[in-house]
């Protein structure tokens, strides 16, 4: 779509021009995802405050844009009320994709996304990008409604918690957790591959990548002493039934922009096998990983889920996790 193409609408205040994105509307754009991100923190003061900065906005949304994401800017009476921008990943995992992350988009009235949408759709559609994800600040009822109305649904949930430690629960007879070692490689090799697994079965139904125990072997010998990360196993009558990771969220590849508050932990990765669950391992394992994060000085934690793994969406919110920012998807031309 050539850059002059522009379509008006007509919402009940006034008219609202929507057009491409341009490199000029940086800066303009900018200082809206700093207004957006300053009333995000209203409600998850945890999220870092550096975005709130004009400056800091403006650096992160060109960022975003120079990695060759298109969209639309909505205009009223010449002023910016809106912008939604994305990029496609290049893993096969997400299929011919289109994300828009948590600096991608902000709006003074969030029924101005939808016409956004239907600008920069166009474009994503015609390139052949019919896997569209975005991730959209969970506080925000009337711009998630807005994505609800455009065919999405939520796929994934970010959420954060305080840094504290919780108190302590009695475990299940014959249940502990501790600090994993050398001997534990064959069982965590076999526990990576347990969440993927997991994911593959109903009502989740991930296509995602199933790695080889071989492969998980050689990992864990290369990084099981890795100081970055820190590996807990749950054991019941001495036997390992599952495991966890933590490590500083830098580590991860998740959680970009505004999404990825200060000195913060990450919950990375949960697992426990089938026939042990339900006696409190993964709550014991979590409880682990946030104890971790206290002792190390981060103030607060962070993690994710996909919402149809019924385990980790009930789990994690017991332990005080509550949402920052919803991934939606929609697949088009179903």
């Amino acid at each position: 779509m050539p850059a002059s193409a522009f379509v008006t609408i007509v919402p009940a205040v006034s008219r609202v021009e929507i057009r491409p994105f341009e490199a000029d509307d940086l800066t303009s754009c900018g200082a809206l995802l700093a207004t957006r991100h300053h009333q995000h923190r209203l409600a998850q003061p945890l999220l870092s405050p550096r975005f709130e900065a004009t400056e800091a906005a403006i650096a992160e949304l060109t960022a975003v844009f120079e990695t060759g994401a298109s969209g639309a800017v909505a205009l009223r009476a010449g002023a910016p009320v809106g912008f939604l921008l994305g990029a496609p990943k290049t893993s096969p995992l997400w299929g011919p994709n289109i994300w828009v992350e948590a600096a991608g988009q902000a709006v003074t009235d969030a029924e101005v996304m939808r016409d956004l949408y239907g600008i920069a759709a166009t474009r994503w559609v015609d390139e052949g990008r019919t896997a569209h994800y975005v991730v959209v600040p969970a506080h925000d009822e009337e711009l998630v409604r807005a994505w609800f109305r455009l065919g999405f649904g939520q796929q994934q949930a970010h959420a954060i918690r305080p840094a504290e430690k919780l108190a302590t629960a009695s475990l299940a007879g014959g249940l502990s957790v501790r600090r994993a070692n050398r001997d534990d490689i064959p069982m965590l090799a076999r526990l990576d591959l347990e969440l993927p697994l997991h994911h593959g079965l109903s009502p989740t139904f991930s296509a995602g990548r199933l790695g080889t125990i071989e492969e998980s072997l050689a990992d864990w010998a290369d990084d099981i002493d890795d100081p970055d990360y820190a590996t807990f196993v749950a054991e019941r009558d001495g036997q390992v039934i599952g495991s966890a990771i933590g490590c500083a969220l830098e580590k991860s590849s998740t959680h970009l922009g505004p999404a990825r508050p200060e000195n913060a932990g990450f919950l990375g990765y949960a697992a426990v096998f089938p026939h042990a669950r339900g006696a409190g391992a993964g709550r014991a394992l979590g409880t682990a990983v946030i104890d971790w994060a206290v002792d190390s000085g981060f103030d607060s934690v962070v993690t994710d889920w996909r919402v149809t793994n019924l385990l980790s969406s009930r789990t994690w919110p017991r332990l005080g996790f509550t949402e920052t920012f919803l991934r939606l998807h929609r697949t088009i031309g179903y």
